[in-house]
């Protein structure tokens, strides 16, 4: 399969290919769905357009706990059909579909209770198993163990002796959420679906009650656009509502936001070779897994306040850390945080007033004609929620579109990475490279890591680690501006890397030396990135001081100090 360039000359040709001519489908909303529900309308031979008002995965798809899961949990809800579901979809994405971006996670789930708990959890966890098997797409992780508790103690020295009488050890997956979407995105444009982030729709276009297209504001460069569309889709997670009252209609659901937050700890700081699950009187706490860190988390609570930039208070922090160090031997302290980050789950309000009860699947309708509104659902079945909508958006086209081939498309950088993996030492040895470095890129882009090399090939400084935050190359800021649809040094630093919630700065000191090196691709003068890198500095201040503050008013308060968009 060929490349996709998401630079800005393709930006800008996206934009204006897209106002030419009518389209079969336009989807608003470039988180993980409106990505995945882009890729199935273009891979049916449909003409497809995306657009996204600020990144892609801006929104709830870059702030998850990063997992790919059959939600072992929604068992004991006693809902089969999702959990069956979940891990046919865990399946494709480990075996077939992401094999570069998604990989097997353990987790460890400490026994409190002596007999009755090992044989309630083990009798779980052993249907999880069975049913993965079942679907024929769980052969590629291990199966479940008990422990006791000594053995527990040796897999995870961190905990507490008296936390446990012992253990179950059983696997999921986890990928970078962001980049996940990042590639979704890619891959519609590689097989011809135009796409442009920084493009806010502002109106639909109606033609009596039809929906016929969208105005289109061009944030960037102050244009705009009517772009027509025979189907639109509106995949706008937690803003469904919003973008509904466009129309006039707010649809036959309501779209609830559940905020979870999470924080970032160094790997040091937990001993431990396995990610743990705890239960919580609310939910599950996950510590899980992260390069060369954990990420712990999360809260469950209703947000009402700001979407674009939910605020973590000190009092999400403190329960975080109350409930992680129930168990730890050596407990966290807030100096251990390195990184915070909140997100909001679209949730469809109806059973419950407790967020943790609201429903998890998706659903789909056809408000009024020409517009499909999907909602709901988790991320790990984005492509059975792309599907559902695709298939209502084609019962409006009236002619006979091909059914949805997503399960067998994968995404763009799979195609050879096993080979490449397999020649990692051979490549590392022609590049120059620690073989280290060489794995990072091939699990970071895939077959797609040649770019990656081909950029330090020509510049060999490219090779060399971003300053302060040395788990990146040089190269990988460059490529995300060049290849990836990067506007904005807040795009590099927060989701094309993780740099600021992986260092104790959160990124501040490289900020100026990654703005220069977009600047060679996006065309950036002095002041420019003076612009980008102050802007960026007072987004992280806001976050500070929006963690210090002890409730959710005060810290959506402190965070929308700093201002949302980069001035021009």
């Amino acid at each position: 399969m060929r490349t996709a360039t998401l630079g800005p000359a393709q930006r800008a040709e996206s934009l204006a290919a897209m106002a030419e001519r009518e389209l079969d489908v336009l989807v608003v909303g470039a988180g993980v769905v409106g990505a995945g529900t882009a890729l199935d309308a273009v891979t049916r031979g449909l003409s497809t357009g995306l657009v996204e008002a600020r990144d892609w995965a801006s929104g709830t798809s870059s702030r998850s706990s990063k997992l790919i899961h059959g939600g072992l949990r929604y068992l004991e809800m006693l809902d089969f059909a999702l959990v069956r579901e979940a891990l046919k979809e865990r399946g494709l994405l480990l075996e077939r579909l992401a094999p570069h971006l998604v990989k097997p996670v353990p987790f460890l789930y400490p026994l409190q209770h002596k007999g009755w708990e090992r044989l309630y959890a083990g009798s779980g966890v052993a249907l999880y198993d069975a049913m993965s098997m079942a679907r024929g797409h769980g052969r590629g992780l291990p199966i479940h163990r008990h422990l006791t508790r000594s053995h527990a103690l040796r897999v995870a020295p961190a905990l507490k002796k008296d936390a446990l009488v012992g253990a179950l050890q059983y696997y999921d997956a986890q990928m970078d959420d962001a980049r996940f979407v990042a590639n979704l995105v890619r891959t519609a444009v590689a097989y011809g679906a135009k796409a442009a982030n920084r493009a806010r729709v502002t109106g639909f276009l109606r033609e009596g009650e039809r929906v016929v297209g969208a105005r289109v504001q061009d944030v960037e460069g102050g244009g705009e656009y009517e772009v027509r569309a025979r189907q639109v889709v509106n995949a706008t997670g937690v803003w469904t509502d919003d973008t509904q009252a466009m129309v006039g209609e707010r649809g036959q659901f309501h779209v609830r936001a559940s905020k979870g937050v999470h924080l970032v700890v160094p790997r040091d700081r937990i001993s431990s070779s396995t990610g743990l699950i705890l239960r919580t009187e609310k939910s599950v706490l996950f510590v899980i897994p992260w390069g060369r860190h954990w990420i712990v988390g999360t809260t469950d609570t209703d947000w009402d306040l700001d979407k674009a930039h939910p605020a973590a208070s000190s009092a999400d922090i403190d329960y975080v850390l109350e409930h992680v160090n129930s168990v730890l031997r050596v407990p966290l302290t807030r100096d251990d945080v390195e990184g915070v980050y909140a997100g909001l789950r679209p949730l469809l309000a109806g059973e419950s007033d407790a967020t943790s009860k609201l429903s998890r699947e998706h659903t789909v309708a056809h408000p009024v004609p020409g517009l499909v509104v999907v909602a709901g659902g988790k991320y790990t079945t984005y492509r059975v929620m792309a599907k559902d909508a695709v298939d209502e958006a084609v019962r409006g086209l009236d002619q006979r579109v091909a059914d949805c081939v997503t399960e067998d498309v994968p995404l763009i950088g799979a195609e050879g990475y096993r080979a490449l993996w397999n020649a990692r030492a051979r490549i590392a040895a022609r590049t120059g490279l620690h073989v280290v470095r060489v794995e990072h890129l091939l699990n970071r882009f895939g077959a797609m890591a040649e770019e990656v090399l081909d950029l330090v090939a020509e510049d060999p400084s490219l090779g060399e680690p971003l300053q302060f935050a040395d788990d990146y190359l040089r190269a990988e800021i460059v490529y995300a501006a060049s290849h990836e649809g990067a506007r904005h040094l807040d795009d590099v630093l927060t989701r094309r890397t993780r740099i600021s919630i992986e260092t104790f700065d959160r990124g501040t000191r490289s900020a100026r030396e990654a703005a220069e090196l977009m600047a060679s691709v996006l065309g950036w003068d002095k002041d420019h990135i003076e612009r980008e890198v102050q802007h960026y500095e007072k987004r992280v201040e806001a976050e500070r001081e929006s963690q210090r503050q002890p409730d959710d008013l005060t810290a959506d308060a402190a965070r929308l100090g700093a201002p949302d968009i980069v001035p021009l």
